[in-house]
């Protein structure tokens, strides 16, 4: 063994909410109690995300290179005991066939993931400046300090990166456009505002490798000509926000940011601004009012930001993943990165993906591939191996794709072609128990909620289509609605101010293009093929197949269940509020849907 061991525990937002914080103390106190091996060096490193979130808490042993998943407090007397013999076997990955495996890369939820981005993501101590610098952190910077800034422009333009935050517009036109403005002062600003439902990104990328987007703002300034910088980040990611204003100081302090960056004789100067609390803030000119004071809420574009952005100077925004990039461009080549992903879609894409899937997480995977693979062969395929039905991408104004499209490869035009969007990276897994009405209702109440007003098209035409989807949801749909709700996301598409309100209507037409069934179901079948909207959905037990264990009589709220133990059991239709919970709770299947 070496003479340094790193025990790695990650402490993510989601292993933190699992207890990693309390593995990790009892991990030094084992350590202690047990007595350090003379020759051994032993530190405990607080990572950020690791990625597996559904495995949490994540301990990885380094350079042994052993994982553990789903560590408690009880565990860490084992695993220390472990540094200098066998594994813990229990703790270790076991594939289909049973068998254990120590190395992260034999599970292939991480094995077939390309990390670019999330390189040191999990890897480093997100609180030590020397820890980023001995991964290879700011030698992209030192790099971009020999380089003009035509040159560093360049660079990024031969990489092909486009901006990961939802739009995907060319990084290297944006800041070609702004630095060809003689106006001064010229800002860049970093968004944080990461508000899909289901998302965390953003979040971990900042939590767990803050330098990275730090080192990506530097370069940024230096190619137009920047003195001042903004992080604009989501109010609800405290954890976030303190790692990056950690950054931020121990930038300061080396001599990273102010008034001479490494010595350079240029200045820059970073400060944070919490988000608003609202979606809408997360749209580019609405973001830049909020960080102003002013209401979030979106200005015209005929005026680009690149010329009069924040305090109506030339601004350069990126989202966190985009700026990330920046330090691997600039460190290895904008060629190089290019070599990776698509024609239209270069290099790597971080994706958080949640819902029906086994293994929910982090995941970076190089742009172009497919959501087959992303759902299957990462994800591990869908809990209980039940039917896969859509996979919803691109946060609240993404689209909804069906089973038969799981071969598209996800890069930014494919996904547009068939009218959903890779936005931010967020990925929503269903099976086929989720109502695709309810889905599309679900978005377009949130974004109802979260459009500012502003404009005609988007608040009115999402307020009417909630209330068309609501009557449909409740039994009450009539013959044209569908049509109606197709017309007005029409409307919306041509008509509003932003981006909010233009693609709010993509989880609407893409379940009615991909699964106008349910919706004639509804509508004129009075019935909910998937048993989700009460109005439309009775239950009843199937008695062949029930085995009478009495979970689903433990699950129901409203004792509608009854029967003996090993005996089929029935429902009371009268008691009954169709909630679905003797469904879930039902391991055999014989709880059965009808329309009512």
């Amino acid at each position: 063994m070496s003479r340094t061991t790193t025990i790695l525990v990650c402490c993510g937002t989601g292993c933190i909410a699992n207890g990693a914080y309390d593995v990790a103390d009892a991990i030094e106190e084992q350590i202690v109690a047990q007595g350090a091996n003379a020759q051994v060096e032993l530190r405990v490193c607080r990572t950020g995300c690791s990625g597996e979130c559904e495995q949490g808490p994540i301990v990885r042993l380094m350079p042994r290179d052993t994982t553990y998943y789903k560590v408690k407090p009880k565990d860490a007397k084992a695993i220390v005991e472990s540094l200098e013999g066998e594994p813990v076997k229990k703790l270790l990955y076991r594939d289909p066939d049973g068998v254990r495996h120590e190395a992260q890369a034999k599970n292939p939820f991480y094995g077939l993931q390309h990390k670019t981005v999330l390189a040191n993501v999990g890897v480093i101590d997100p609180l030590s400046l020397d820890e980023y610098v001995a991964a290879g952190g700011y030698e992209g910077l030192k790099r971009a300090l020999d380089m003009t800034p035509d040159q560093i422009i360049t660079e990024v333009e031969k990489s092909g990166l486009r901006g990961k935050g939802g739009a995907g517009f060319p990084t290297g036109r944006k800041w070609r456009s702004a630095a060809s403005y003689d106006v001064f002062p010229k800002y860049i600003v970093c968004n944080g505002d990461e508000g899909d439902p289901g998302a965390f990104m953003d979040g971990s990328i900042m939590e767990g490798c803050p330098h990275a987007v730090i080192e990506g703002m530097i370069i940024g300034a230096l190619a137009i000509g920047a003195e001042t910088g903004v992080l604009y980040i989501r109010d609800e990611y405290a954890l976030a926000r303190d790692h990056i204003q950690h950054a931020i100081d121990d930038a300061y302090e080396a001599g990273i940011l102010g008034e001479s960056i490494m010595g350079s004789g240029h200045k820059l100067d970073l400060s944070i601004v919490r988000g608003g609390g609202a979606f809408v803030c997360g749209e580019s000119t609405a973001l830049m009012n909020s960080i102003e004071g002013k209401v979030g809420e979106p200005r015209p574009k005929y005026i680009r930001s690149v010329q009069s952005g924040l305090f109506e100077k030339p601004t350069v925004l990126n989202n966190v993943e985009s700026l990330a990039s920046i330090p691997v461009i600039l460190a290895h080549g904008g060629e190089a990165y290019a070599q990776v992903g698509t024609e239209g879609s270069k290099g790597t894409k971080v994706f958080a993906m949640v819902g029906k899937v086994k293994h929910t997480g982090l995941v970076e995977v190089p742009m172009g591939t497919t959501l087959r693979t992303l759902i299957y062969d990462i994800g591990g395929g869908i809990i209980g191996d039940r039917p896969f039905k859509a996979i919803q991408t691109g946060g609240p104004s993404g689209g909804c794709i069906p089973e038969r499209l799981l071969d598209l490869p996800v890069d930014f035009d494919t996904l547009t072609e068939y009218g959903a969007m890779m936005g931010s990276g967020g990925m929503i897994v269903m099976d086929d128990r989720s109502c695709m009405v309810e889905v599309a209702r679900y978005y377009i109440d949130f974004l109802c909620e979260e459009s500012c007003g502003k404009c005609t098209p988007c608040r009115e035409g999402l307020r009417q289509m909630r209330h068309i989807l609501t009557e449909i949801c409740e039994g009450r749909g009539r013959e044209g609605d569908v049509e109606l709700l197709e017309e007005i996301g029409a409307m919306m598409t041509d008509a509003s101010l932003c981006a909010l309100g233009r693609t709010a209507p993509n989880p609407v037409l893409t379940t009615i293009k991909f699964f106008r069934e349910e919706y004639e179901a509804h509508i004129k079948g009075r019935c909910c093929p998937a048993g989700v909207c009460p109005e439309l959905t009775s239950f009843r037990i199937d008695a062949p197949a029930c085995t009478g264990c009495g979970l689903c009589a433990k699950a129901c709220p409203t004792d509608a269940i009854s029967g003996e133990r090993k005996e089929a059991h029935v429902i009371d239709a009268a008691k009954c509020i169709s909630c679905g919970s003797c469904r879930e709770a039902c391991n055999f299947d014989a709880v059965l849907t009808e329309g009512r």
